[in-house]
């Protein structure tokens, strides 16, 4: 062999082996998550929307995604004092939340579960002048409370769309003695009292007709909420997989259809749960809730509370202390007298929704994933 031909050859194999050993970047795997450590952050509740943003989307929404967990090597960092405002006016963020339950609004009503417009007017008028703010069903599993320091969260929610609730005239306002009319009412004669509900609805849309589009739209721009009841309002309880969904899937097909929108939560009819409870929050991209309401007996748990189900949220029945259905201690009137009595069990707001105040004392019930946005007294 000539001898540059020798010189190359130990040149060639020294680049060879100096490539090898040399530090390098290698290249990445296909699948590597960039960035890591955003994943492991907390979560935090969703910045509070408008009132059109809250009831829907454009797509089925999808399953909130579970918490991050702390590695148990890691202390978990110290929790920082409450502003004062939160502890002049008492905050506490792990309080009860009433879900009151209505079904038809009547001017004299018929069935055990109505109420009369009096009876509605009386309630809401109570609800302001205790200091309670409406906020949607959505927001509630959501987290995204935000009412004034001192306030609390109240969700009013409707079932069965019934012509009591809502309608509009054919000058396209509101008919009057109907939920909305009146919630409307006294909203204008309480500042501060946000007029908000959440309409469970079937396939019956208020009794609208050929102007269901028209309602909902309406609904929706003003702030309330449109959230599934089912079809037909049938039993989930004694039927199949096939047929829940088929009962649920067709009604979001159906809101749909008339609003451009999904909805975010849905109620059992009767509050009876399904074989499976799965089949009931999420059907591929048919429908997928953010949370799921029984017919219930007494407040829902805060959001932030790790007791707090979203896929079993509790309700309480509007009814004065008369003796059906116990209603002498768990229905609205006996409730709303209990928590009247007990402020401290209430969900007192520190008005301000990215942070979650509380007694330094609830710091044992505290959801995991809210803890950096704790503040306790």
């Amino acid at each position: 062999m000539p001898f540059l031909h020798k010189i190359a050859g130990v040149v060639l194999l020294g680049a060879l082996i100096l490539g090898l050993t040399l530090p390098g970047q290698r290249p990445r795997r296909a699948g590597t998550v960039a960035h890591a450590g955003a994943a492991s952050q907390a979560a935090r509740p969703a910045p509070a929307a408008s009132p059109q943003q809250v009831p829907a989307t454009t797509r089925a929404p999808s399953t909130p995604a579970a918490p991050s967990v702390r590695p148990s090597a890691t202390p978990p960092a110290p929790v920082r004092a409450a502003t004062p405002q939160a502890v002049a006016v008492r905050a506490n963020e792990l309080g009860e939340i009433p879900v009151l339950m209505y079904h038809r609004i009547m001017k004299r009503p018929v069935l055990s579960l109505d109420r009369s417009t009096g009876e509605l007017r009386a309630e809401l008028t109570r609800l302001a002048r205790e200091g309670y703010v409406p906020i949607t069903a959505a927001e509630l599993v959501s987290g995204r409370i935000d009412v004034p320091a001192g306030r609390h969260p109240v969700v009013l929610t409707f079932d069965d769309s019934s012509p009591g609730h809502f309608g509009l005239d054919a000058r396209g306002q509101v008919e009057p003695d109907t939920a909305v009319a009146i919630l409307e009412d006294v909203a204008r004669r309480n500042p501060g009292f946000r007029a908000t509900a959440t309409f469970y609805v079937n396939d019956d849309l208020f009794g609208m007709g050929e102007r269901a589009a028209e309602g909902l739209k309406w609904l929706i721009g003003h702030g309330y909420e449109i959230a599934n009841h089912t079809v037909h309002h049938l039993d989930l309880s004694r039927m199949s997989q096939g047929g829940v969904r088929k009962e649920i899937g067709g009604m979001e097909d159906k809101i749909f259809r008339l609003t451009g929108r999904h909805t975010a939560t849905f109620a059992y009819p009767y509050g009876a749960i399904p074989a499976r409870r799965a089949w009931a929050q999420r059907d591929g991209g048919r429908y997928g809730f953010q949370g799921v309401f029984l017919a219930g007996w007494k407040p829902s748990e805060s959001p932030f509370d790790k007791g707090f189900d979203r896929w079993a949220v509790t309700r309480i029945r509007s009814e004065g202390k008369i003796k059906e259905n116990d209603c002498r201690r768990f229905c609205s009137t006996a409730w709303l007298d209990r928590l009247d009595e007990n402020p401290g069990e209430r969900y007192t707001s520190d008005g301000d929704p990215g942070t979650v105040s509380f007694p330094r004392a609830g710091l044992g019930r505290l959801g995991g994933r809210f803890r950096d946005l704790a503040r306790t007294y």
